[in-house]
């Protein structure tokens, strides 16, 4: 994530690196000062759902909620509305203020998306600029108008699920203000990281040693408290991901005019786990659609479980299991999977047309692997939903299928007739598959070479 308040505070470059107990061996190197780990886990791919993402100002309303320092602010969806709350704020006795463009993806701030006024009317004209602009394709709908903050120093601080553990790890950085990724690769020793216990979460020594690691320890209550809070708002709201970016030592007024500091959560990010939000209604009311991948939308109204990878066969396939090694077995046939897209156990004819629709709508999918089991699904269910799939495509794409187990035989004659190119064995199919999409390719290169 980039910086947060749109300000240029100086940010405190001083590598730390602390001895984790019960931290994971993979990826382990020897340190002056103990032990520190390689980069972060990825944050999506097989296996990792990429999760409900919170606008900033939704993930700063949890953290308040859950005592966290949060400054004020208000969201904003026009420029008037950005002069109202601008003045608000000024006319509490805030020097400036800053706006934030509300968007789900990084860089705003070098894209123009943060600025800050010191008027009413800087800030309506500010507001006008950034309201409706194009953030790497995304229209900015909504700005967040907060107070503008003194920053002495800036600090990276967030819990991550921790799948290969099993447990939540608190990360922590002096080198904030900038990306975490960033800062994992090239200065691994400056993140601090602490696995939570399982069901106390950060405990109280954790969460002083990790403040201690940063340089906070003139901060040490405000920062242990925050710590353990973003551990709590993370279990409370079954997230994947909690992170600020950047928790800063702020400047402000104190009494006689003499300058205060104080530890402020600047910026949020907020992911949440997709599967438990049946528990979260009101969480799920803040999804943001206009910001989701329309075929994310599409999937989760189907019911089917799908991820976008960046390969070109998709794959439609039922059971999570044989999903992967589907996927595995393309890769080893020297292919590249589009999609993880599990159907379910039950897929009925309707269902398998519209997992067709959201492999298709990828332009980059030149061929599609059908691979179903049959248990509960009938594999005559899925033959006839494929039928009616390719009769509505809106491009031609091949195909290669295999059905086995309950209505297997039905499955083949549907398909024959059909003209269907079938497989018998997951091998196969995924060598046929493979090859179609080298058909494809050489096919594509000969027609541009004319």
């Amino acid at each position: 994530m980039g910086r947060g308040d749109g300000t240029e505070g100086s940010a405190c470059h001083v590598s730390h690196s602390i001895r984790v107990p019960g931290a994971p061996g993979p990826g382990r190197k020897a340190g002056s000062h103990g032990r520190r780990l390689g980069p972060p886990p990825p944050r999506a791919g097989p296996g990792y759902a990429a999760g409900m993402k919170l606008q900033e100002f939704h993930a700063r309303e949890l953290l308040h909620a859950a005592g966290l320092p949060v400054p004020p602010g208000r969201v904003a969806t026009t420029p008037d509305e950005v002069a109202s709350a601008a003045a608000e704020l000024l006319d509490a006795g805030h020097r400036a203020v800053v706006v934030k463009a509300q968007v789900l993806v990084g860089g705003r701030g070098k894209a123009g998306g943060v600025k800050l006024a010191s008027t009413v009317d800087e800030a309506r004209a500010v507001g006008a600029a950034i309201l409706g602009m194009d953030i790497k394709g995304i229209t900015v709908r909504k700005v967040l108008v907060a107070p503008a903050a003194d920053i002495a120093h800036e600090f990276y601080l967030g819990a991550v699920l921790d799948r290969a553990a099993q447990r939540i790890l608190v990360m922590g950085s002096a080198q904030g203000g900038v990306e975490i990724e960033q800062v994992a690769k090239e200065s691994p020793e400056a993140i601090v990281r602490m696995h939570a216990h399982p069901h106390l979460g950060l405990l109280d020594w954790q969460a002083r040693q990790i403040a201690f690691a940063l340089g906070l320890g003139e901060h040490l209550g405000a920062a242990a408290a925050i710590a353990k809070g973003l551990v709590r708002v993370m279990v409370d709201n079954d997230a994947d991901l909690v992170e600020v970016n950047p928790l800063a030592i702020v400047r402000e007024p104190g009494p006689g005019g003499a300058a205060s500091e104080r530890l402020v959560c600047l910026d949020a990010k907020i992911t949440l786990d997709d599967s438990a939000l049946v528990r979260h209604p009101d969480l799920e009311a803040r999804r943001d659609l206009g910001e989701e991948d329309p075929a994310d939308t599409e999937a989760r109204k189907q019911e089917i479980n799908f991820i976008h990878l960046d390969g070109s066969i998709g794959c439609l396939v039922n059971g999570a299991g044989l999903a992967m090694t589907t996927m595995d077995l393309v890769k080893r046939a020297g292919g590249e999977p589009a999609n993880f897209l599990d159907i379910g156990g039950g897929a009925k004819a309707e269902h398998v047309s519209a997992a067709m629709r959201l492999i298709l709508a990828d332009p980059k999918v030149r061929a599609i692997l059908v691979n179903i089991f049959g248990g509960i699904t009938r594999g005559d269910e899925v033959a006839r939903g494929l039928v009616e799939a390719r009769s509505q495509q809106i491009r031609e794409v091949p195909m290669v299928v295999r059905i086995v187990g309950t209505n297997a035989a039905e499955a083949a004659g549907i398909l024959r007739a059909a003209s269907f190119v079938t497989a018998t064995s997951l091998e196969e199919a995924a060598e046929r598959a493979v090859a179609a999409v080298r058909g494809a390719e050489a096919a594509a290169t000969s027609e541009a070479a004319r």
